[in-house]
């Protein structure tokens, strides 16, 4: 099953502390179920979540920008 857009679950990493911006992303990513996404928002570019998900799952994801800065970044990521 693919989830539209409109469905995603939207995590605004922007309103989590930076030590905790990856603890909140991985447990919100860790709930999704395959065919599943989120929609997170960023104030810098989260490239370093989509190295380590190339390590820790590789072929398991999507990551596609829907916004690429200067002020906001969203992406969606979803599980395959």
């Amino acid at each position: 099953m693919t989830v539209s857009a409109a469905e995603d679950r939207l995590v605004d990493l922007r309103e989590v502390t930076k030590p905790m911006r990856r603890v909140a992303f991985f447990a919100a990513f860790d709930e999704l179920q395959t065919g599943e996404a989120l929609l997170i928002v960023n104030d810098h570019d989260p490239m370093g979540l989509f190295h380590y998900l190339q390590i820790a799952i590789p072929g398991d994801f999507t990551w596609d920008y829907v916004v690429r800065g200067p002020d906001e970044w969203r992406v969606r990521i979803g599980r395959i």
